[in-house]
């Protein structure tokens, strides 16, 4: 800092302990623009030190003055890359959502962990504020979702920038019935997991399924308006199989190659939620594809999955694990476990490999799209 800008530093904090002594409101707030003056114009040169003194210095001020002061302040800070933390921290906790929004929607000092409370706890204005930002991680869309009201969400949706964890699009995809616009948007990112792609596919309006075809034509001549029909065709569309989904594959072949693959490492798929290599797992060791695998996988019961266990000499531990993790990813009413295991000590593998041959003869019979 400039000599000359320090001792307009320190005059300032003479006239602001005046100030706040002994002030009059219009007082105050001249005293905050001379103070947001100083700090915006040497913003770039100051240390953390002096960034601390101010930060100091805001804090007090906005005690001290009325709402449209406080909105005026946000608004100017906001775009300031080294504005004070707790200032910033501060006006994004305010209850005035004039006051909140400005920095909730641009300000980068603002943390996730901010960002998360801030969603978990205020209003649905200040959640519109935050789903607007240039960049919004899994975590902070997680609370997003699970909190916002259907303007939110759809702001989340259709915000390039935001991210999604595989719960978020869990929500999203089980939030979309009936909703076409965050069908449509998150149809159209290529980072859905591909297990709920299929589902969303599977249970889209022909709207939807329309203008995701619309917006990628090679899946246009593979997806028709049929549910069964698009499901099976979207899972041999090469552009439902994600850059993830390919490497997940490729890790299970490789293990399954060098006869590393087995129930215990099927299991610690299922455990870490990996949908895709547990799924390319089972297939393998069942020696089934994995499109077969995967449409007896997303069943709503869990009979395909015991099914596939059982001609993969599986035992319940490595059942249940797969099992919840399917529970856990679909978001719906968890599987009576007691009942499952019930099915699977009765299940006979003679009796799962004539399940098996039905569920490939219906992949293989099905009849190709209309040209």
């Amino acid at each position: 800092m400039s000599s000359q800008s320090a001792s307009s530093s320190e005059n300032l904090l003479d006239e602001l302990q005046a100030t706040l002594a002994h002030g009059t409101v219009a007082r105050r707030v001249e005293t905050l623009r001379r103070v947001t003056d100083l700090f915006i114009n040497g913003a770039v040169d100051f240390s953390n030190d002096q960034i601390a003194l101010f930060d100091d210095v805001f804090q007090c001020l906005i005690l001290h003055i009325e709402i449209s002061a406080r909105a005026l302040l946000s608004n100017r800070l906001a775009p300031v890359d080294r504005a004070p933390p707790l200032t910033i921290r501060a006006l994004a906790f305010d209850d005035v959502i004039e006051v909140a929004a400005p920095v909730l929607s641009q300000s980068e000092r603002l943390d996730d962990e901010t960002l998360i409370e801030t969603a978990r706890n205020k209003s649905q204005a200040h959640l519109m504020a935050i789903s607007t930002r240039r960049v919004l991680s899994g975590a902070v869309t997680d609370v997003l979702v699970l909190r916002g009201n259907d303007e939110v969400v759809h702001s989340t949706v259709n915000n390039p920038g935001a991210e999604f964890s595989e719960r978020g699009f869990t929500r999203l995809v089980n939030r979309a019935e009936g909703d076409d616009y965050i069908a449509t948007c998150i149809g159209l990112r290529p980072t859905i997991p591909r297990h709920l792609y299929l589902k969303l596919l599977a249970k889209a309006s022909a709207t939807v399924r329309a203008r995701l075809e619309a917006a990628n034509p090679p899946l246009a001549r593979e997806v028709s308006t049929a549910v069964r029909e698009v499901t099976r065709r979207a899972r041999s569309a090469p552009s439902a199989i994600t850059h993830e989904t390919a490497i997940a594959h490729a890790l299970v072949k490789s293990l399954y190659e060098d006869g590393r693959l087995d129930e215990h490492q099927v299991a610690a798929f299922a455990e870490a939620g990996k949908f895709d290599e547990a799924n390319a797992a089972i297939a393998a060791l069942a020696n089934v594809s994995v499109s077969i695998a995967e449409n007896m996988m997303v069943e709503t019961r869990a009979e395909g999955v015991m099914i596939l266990a059982k001609i993969s000499g599986m035992s319940w531990t490595a059942v249940r694990a797969i099992i919840n993790m399917r529970d856990d990813l679909s978001g719906k009413e968890r599987s009576d476990l007691e009942a499952c295991k019930a099915t699977y000590e009765r299940l006979r593998p003679s009796t799962a490999q004539q399940v098996l041959r039905f569920h490939r003869m219906q992949q293989t019979s099905e009849p190709a799209p209309a040209a």
